[in-house]
Order: structure tokens, then sequence, then C-alpha cells
């Protein structure tokens, strides 16, 4: 549904975006990670036909986005960084001059309008202008331009960007309704965003692909990959249980939040802990708060990818 081969932007001696190459697939929703300058961005827009790349080649369902773009971009949705669009036009207006530019036409066309206005929540503001919106209905109407056409492909470039968290749930679930029928690619440095509604993710860093896996297959990457943490109930065990934890041959070091009561134990390679920490609590009496088997931390296994 979306390939590209090494795929290249050059800026005189900068090089925003080196050699990528990936494919996305029907029913994946594919989040595309990095830090700020990573060149997320630059690579979204060259797909999307929206700048030209310097090398290699971005495809659309099979039309090569640079040899047939219009039919490249009949298949494609996309949300551009910044939603951008024409503040002077209601928000009724804009999404019918979308309609005309995606050729809708007669029932289809109301019936789109209609299910994407109520999907978004933009029946109270359809007769504003778009430049008296808030920045959380900007972006609800950048991403209804987005989806009008029910198009097979969907590029998304910071799509809860300046949402509030009931409105960032519901684009969440509105990408996990549509990734069954769809591929849809997410750009985004939110990590929580990735294990809400990815299927897989990439990394990119210094314009290059640093890491492709699902969100569960890069958390084992991290040192806290089955590390087990404990809260107890009385500061005067902390000492002992801490002790204890580290006497266990298979923890490499134990974290101590002594304010919070909190014990983490990290696992030396991914062992399995909680059988005997939970052998351990029980043996010795401690006042036990709570248990927690962790599946590892994406921000830690970003942070040590992308630096």
């Amino acid at each position: 549904m979306i390939k590209t081969e090494r795929l290249t932007k050059r800026y005189e001696s900068l090089t925003a975006v080196d050699h990528v190459s990936f494919e996305a697939r029907p029913g994946e929703v594919l989040g595309f990670l990095g830090p700020n300058g990573a060149g997320k961005t630059t690579t979204m827009r060259m797909i999307a036909g929206f700048i030209a790349p310097t090398g290699g080649t971005a495809s659309i369902c099979g039309h090569d986005i640079e040899r047939e773009p219009l039919a490249a971009k009949a298949k494609l949705g996309y949300l551009p960084e910044g939603a951008p669009s024409y503040g002077e036009m209601s928000v009724r207006g804009f999404l019918e001059f979308i309609a005309d530019l995606r050729d809708l036409t007669g029932a289809a066309r109301r019936i789109r309008l209609e299910q994407v206005t109520e999907r978004l929540g933009l029946g109270s503001v359809a007769a504003q202008t778009i430049d008296t919106l808030s920045k959380g209905f900007r972006r609800r109407v950048g991403i209804a331009q987005a989806i009008l056409h029910d198009p097979p492909v969907l590029i998304l470039d910071e799509p809860t960007d300046g949402l509030d968290p009931n409105q960032k749930h519901e684009v969440r679930a509105l990408i996990n309704e549509m990734a069954a029928e769809k591929t849809i690619v997410v750009s985004t440095h939110i990590l929580e965003e990735v294990e809400a509604v990815c299927t897989r993710a990439i990394i990119i860093a210094r314009g290059r692909i640093v890491a492709d896996d699902t969100p569960q297959g890069l958390a084992a990457r991290s040192r806290y990959h089955n590390a087990v943490s404990l809260r107890l109930g009385r500061p005067e065990q902390l000492a002992a249980a801490r002790a204890a934890l580290v006497a266990l041959p298979q923890v490499e070091s134990v974290e101590t939040d002594a304010q919070g009561l909190r014990l983490t134990a990290l696992p030396r390679a991914g062992a399995a802990l909680l059988a005997d920490v939970n052998a351990i609590t029980a043996r010795d009496g401690f006042a036990l708060q709570a248990l927690e088997l962790e599946s590892g931390r994406l921000d830690e296994v970003f942070r040590s990818i992308t630096t």
C-alpha cells in the first residue's frame, strides 16, 4: 500500500532523509517516530507528493508519486503538520471544497459529508470560519478533510497535536476503527500514541531508520523488560526488601524510590523474576501494597536508540 525505496532528501549540505526504505501493508497502523529534526515530516511530505525527493522512489497502491501523482493521491488521505487550511472559509464550506477536489458527487458526497462531520464532532462549528476555531477543532477539520473521500491509505502527521485528553481518545478510537480496512501511517513523537494505536513502529534518527519492530518488540529491548516493581506498606521494611532482591542471582540491579516505598528489580538479560520476587515477599512477610511485572519502557528504548 505504501512503499519507499532509498528515499532521500538533501538541502545543499544537509541530508534530511537518507536512503529510507520500508513497506506498509493493508490493515497496518505504522508509527513513524523520531526526535525533532529527525526527518519524519520530510519523509511524510515526500510520500504524499508535497515535496520532491532528491533520490529514491515512493509509491501508493502501486502508483509512483512522481510518475503518477494524481492516481497516487486519489488513494491517499493526508493530514500535514499543522493542519493548514483556508481560515476565511467556514468549516462546512471547506469540506464542500474538499469534496469538489475529491470529485465526490450525489448521494455518496452527502453521506460522506454527514458521516465525517458527525464522527469528528464538527456539527456545532460547521458555520464558523476556520480562523475562529480553537487549535483542537482546527485539527479535527484537518482530519476530516483527510478521510472525507474514504481513502485506502492515510498519512497523519501529529494527528492529536493540540487536542485535549478526551479529544485524543476520540481520534485514537477513530484510527483504531479505520485500521481494519486501511493502511495508516502516524508520524508522532508521542510514545503513548504508538502504544495506543500502532501495530508496528519505525524509529528514524538523523534521517535514517534505526529500528523497525512492533511496539511490544521495541519494549522488549528495554532493560525494564521483565522487571518487577513492588510497593511496600511499611517504610521500615524497605532496606530489608532491597537486600533480599539484590541477593537474587538473576537480578542485575534494584532501583529504589524511598518516598514512594517502591522498589524495581531489573533482570539480567530479560530473566523471569516475578515468581522469585513473589516468593520472597511471602517468605519474609513484607507488607506488599502492589506487585507489577513490566513489559518494558518505550521511552527508554527511544532515548537509547536516538541519542
